[in-house]
């Protein structure tokens, strides 16, 4: 259990927000905006405590490399925190090392100090000497068997830009309406038919950026979640923009409560590994594994197989995941192509726009700098 921390040294919170999700296994988008809020810290200070915490936790596998060259055992948490964010302002952030070696040792417990001292001045050094990494997955801070799959699947060339894209913080993007939604996901909603009178089925809706991007389109939107917190985050954010075109109801995707041939347009958002937004979400390349992958795959084509009957003929279905892996989205078109084929769905899906050819009818978004990356497939019910 960590100290609470002081509202005055934004250091002293990145170390305590670093523990909580190290030791605790916090998300890092959920607890850091919690604990700033319980804090007096101006904005400026708030955005290098951001900085801090994100920076180091995206790249703790660099930094840790470096820091433990001069480590004989591996420290506790709030130290480990403590030499991780001082590595991070001496490696990244271009920090004065006397700013930052000083700073991070106050802000580190008092019984440590002396050890981050020395540990902190040695990098330092080792920075102005110039700093070799062993590999291409530790220099960019992901795990192995993640460089090597997406080099694998995306060609090295294409990984390696797209690994240093995702080490990159997020931009913030606000559509018209005042909604904060990263163009990949609006690049999806375009796909999806919105005019006057036409009805849509969002089946994975949760928080609402799509449903409400289409419903503001004109058309009505059934958008649905499992959980029925999620389907609160749609119904608050509908409201709030105005929308009354968002129906709202919590639903099972894999036995949707629908008739077929209900709807004109169907969209797949599925849960997904969120291997390709890693931007936004500094602590998911330690979380997920080749399993989740799997078991999130299986899922994806449950979900896709359960959507198709509800497409009435003419109508159009979009399956898309936020991730870069062949198993979340060509391998899950391919398992359920014999239910696509037999319901007399066909691909019309393309190239363009910064799409290119992952497999058969799925297209690949790169992620670059001003999207995520996303993988996508959209059929037509002949």
């Amino acid at each position: 259990m960590t100290a609470a921390p002081n509202v005055a040294d934004p250091r002293r919170i990145a170390i305590d927000a670093i523990v909580r999700i190290d030791e605790g296994g916090a998300y890092a988008n959920v607890v850091l905006p919690k604990i700033l809020a319980d804090t007096e810290l101006e904005p400026r200070d708030k955005g290098f405590v951001t900085e801090l915490v994100y920076g180091s936790t995206r790249r703790k596998r660099a930094l840790d490399h470096v820091v433990d060259r001069f480590l004989v055992q591996d420290p506790p948490p709030t130290a480990r925190a403590a030499l991780r964010i001082g590595a991070h302002q001496l490696i990244e952030m271009g920090t004065p090392p006397h700013a930052a070696v000083s700073a991070t040792v106050s802000a580190a417990p008092k019984r440590f100090r002396g050890m981050v001292n020395a540990v902190l001045r040695k990098v330092a050094t080792a920075v102005d000497e110039g700093i070799t990494m062993p590999s291409l997955a530790v220099e960019l801070s992901y795990p192995d068997w993640l460089v090597a799959r997406l080099a694998d699947e995306l060609g090295p060339t294409e990984a390696e830009a797209a690994l240093r894209t995702m080490n990159e913080p997020a931009t913030v993007q606000r559509r018209d309406d005042g909604y904060v939604q990263d163009e990949s996901s609006r690049r999806v909603a375009a796909l999806v038919p919105s005019g006057v009178g036409q009805l849509v089925f969002d089946m994975c809706a949760a928080p609402g950026g799509k449903a409400t991007e289409i419903a503001g389109r004109g058309a009505t939107v059934v958008a649905a979640d499992l959980r029925r917190s999620r389907i609160g985050l749609v119904v608050g954010n509908a409201e709030r923009l105005g929308l009354d075109g968002v129906l709202a109801l919590q639903a099972d995707g894999t036995a949707p409560p629908f008739a077929p041939a209900t709807f004109d347009a169907v969209l797949v958002d599925a849960p997904c590994s969120g291997l390709g937004a890693l931007r936004r979400r500094p602590d998911a390349r330690w979380r997920i594994s080749p399993t989740d992958i799997e078991t999130l795959g299986a899922l994806q084509t449950v979900l896709l197989r359960a959507a198709a009957p509800l497409v009435r003929p003419g109508g159009t279905l979009v399956y898309s995941v936020c991730t870069l892996t062949r198993r979340e989205s060509v391998e899950v078109v391919a398992a359920a192509r014999d239910t696509l084929d037999s319901l007399g769905f066909v691909s019309t899906g393309g190239e363009g726009d910064g799409w290119r050819t992952f497999g058969p009818g799925v297209e690949v978004l790169d992620p670059g700098a001003e999207h995520d990356g996303m993988c996508r497939a959209l059929f037509e019910r002949r």
